[in-house]
């Protein structure tokens, strides 16, 4: 740094400034320091500004460690991008905005030091889906740092999450497929291990009991794990509902495979609904309808919440982000 202060004619604080608050400094100035860095091939070293601030300038994300192979033929490549991508997305511009790099991690492995509790100790705050890391280690992570998990809520740790109205999205979606179709006879395939799709799972119940109609245990049936839904899907075959309610469009894309796989016409024998609104979904057919999640928003919800925790302004979050019913075509409309 004091070589390019030196070959640039300006004090080191300038050639500091430039780097990480560019509005500081006059643009003509900022663009000689980045030239004279260039030519002396400067790169500036965070971790030596990490010593000098006590930061590491950067946020963690930890997500699943998904492994999909895009170059093999059994790879649906209809699910690019998904969920987890689209809030990545929200991360990422979100991180840029702000200033801060981003270190993307992942991973199931348990042992003595799992991959979280690594990621979290080079970063100024975490962000990590529910279910991807023992909740034992977020909480541990969550004593060093602030930490964010979406779509679950730990109790005993010091740790945010960003609140998403699921329930009120599928209980419109269920009273529109009672009210508009007349289904009676409905199967839900899901899990409701974590908060998020225990609201849904509510929601749909929550309907139907307002309908004064029965409400089903859910099937099991996990997104990711397309042979759970094969498998859920395929118990029907001899005696079909009138609609699947999924917990995720995932799940809700390979109900419609496996029911087209057997001759059956989807929406004219059996409807099929999702959840999460991605891409895969809008471009299905028939087009899915479902339950648009705010992917985006959430990624940058969680940022702007780590951010004011570091800065000592913490985001206060009044109402959950809401999530609409998104009418398509698979539901028989």
């Amino acid at each position: 740094m004091y070589d390019v202060a030196a070959r640039a004619g300006v004090s080191t604080a300038t050639v500091s400034f430039s780097f990480t608050q560019p509005d500081r400094v006059k643009k003509s100035t900022r663009e000689l320091v980045l030239a004279t860095a260039v030519a002396i091939g400067y790169v500036p070293s965070a971790s030596a500004r990490g010593l000098a601030t006590g930061s590491a300038g950067a946020l963690g994300l930890y997500s699943f460690d998904y492994q999909l192979d895009t170059s093999a033929e059994e790879t649906d490549l209809r699910l690019f991008p998904m969920y987890v991508d689209e809030v990545q997305r929200g991360v990422q511009l979100e991180c840029r905005r702000r200033g801060y790099a981003l270190m993307l991690g992942a991973g199931h492995e348990e042992g003595q030091l799992p991959a979280v509790i690594d990621i979290a100790g080079r970063v100024d705050g975490l962000i990590a889906f529910a279910g991807s890391a023992p909740a034992a280690a977020i909480i541990q992570a969550s004593k060093r740092i602030p930490v964010v998990e979406l779509g679950s809520s730990i109790p005993g740790g010091d740790v945010h999450t960003v609140p998403v109205d699921n329930r009120t999205g599928m209980t419109e979606l269920t009273a529109h497929l009672l009210q508009t179709h007349g289904f009676r006879r409905f199967v839900y395939l899901g899990e409701t291990r974590l908060p998020e799709f225990r609201s849904r799972y509510d929601g749909f119940a929550a309907a139907l009991t307002e309908a004064g109609q029965p409400v089903p245990d859910p099937v099991r049936s996990h997104p990711g794990i397309d042979a759970s839904t094969v498998d859920a899907v395929e118990g029907y075959l001899d005696d079909l509902p009138d609609v699947f309610v999924c917990s995720t469009d995932q799940e809700a894309l390979v109900a419609i495979d496996t029911l087209v796989a057997a001759g059956i016409d989807v929406p004219g024998q059996v409807a099929v609904t999702g959840f999460d609104g991605t891409l895969a979904g809008r471009f299905a057919t028939p087009r899915l309808t479902t339950v648009r999640q705010p992917m985006e928003r959430i990624g940058r919800t969680a940022v702007q919440i780590l951010t004011g925790l570091l800065d000592n302004s913490p985001t206060e979050l009044t109402e959950p982000l809401p999530a609409p019913f998104v009418l398509g075509a698979s539901c028989g409309c």
